[in-house]
């Protein structure tokens, strides 16, 4: 916590994990200070040694509340919903919320991190788009067959829940690699309910702190 109380967040802009916590901050109205990535790190390589210390995993999102930091996206986005439960981002029905996480992993779990920088380095430049482009379109693939049987106006019936703040995001990642969204069409249309919601759209990659200015709405 600052000197005013406020919770911080480290954050990156681009970082869909990021994304999805800045949703959740804004849909429960706290107030929160961004520590972009760019000043966390030592000559913009290396995380600074304070961060280290704070997430030895050196990935954001990282959150300081409550005299705790929190790393991982989901576990804070559950911290968040056990400590400021309103609104509800998890149902209080045990199967439409065992629905919720099961969508929130498999996005987080089984597609984001396997089109994430870090692995994509490791494939080459030249095979990186491609490699990106078919791992979100195997998730996608599911999701959508899985969308068709839990969705409302959102991802699990017709209130916003931890699933559409892992959607958004994603969809912006497929967006980013070019993936074609036309297989899609209930994800495609979650995807466009949700961007209208004034939480998803202050938290936008666009609107961030460190987003530089030729990427700013």
């Amino acid at each position: 916590m600052t000197e005013s109380g406020k919770p911080i967040l480290y954050s990156y802009f681009r970082s869909s994990c990021s994304w999805r916590v800045r949703i959740a901050l804004a849909l429960k109205s706290i107030d929160y200070e961004t520590v972009p990535i760019n000043l966390i790190k030592d000559g913009g390589q290396q995380f600074s040694k304070e961060f280290q210390a704070l997430n030895p995993m050196k990935q954001v999102p990282a959150l300081k509340i409550d005299g705790i930091t929190i790393g991982q996206s989901l576990a804070i986005i559950e911290y968040l919903e056990e400590t400021r439960p309103t609104p509800r981002l998890l149902p209080q029905d045990p199967k439409k919320r065992v629905l919720v996480r099961m969508i929130s992993d498999l996005i987080a779990g089984g597609i984001q991190p396997l089109q994430n920088l870090s692995i994509l380095k490791q494939v080459g430049q030249e095979n990186q788009l491609a490699w990106a482009q078919k791992a979100i379109s195997s998730g996608f693939n599911a999701l959508e067959q899985i969308l068709q049987s839990t969705a409302g106006k959102y991802c699990v019936g017709d209130e916003v829940s931890m699933a559409d703040l892992c959607l958004v995001p994603q969809v912006a990642n497929a967006e980013r690699y070019k993936v074609d969204l036309t297989p899609y069409p209930t994800i495609t249309r979650i995807n466009k309910a949700l961007l209208a919601l004034e939480a998803f759209q202050v938290s936008h990659p666009c609107r961030q702190p460190d987003t530089p200015p030729e990427l700013r709405a």
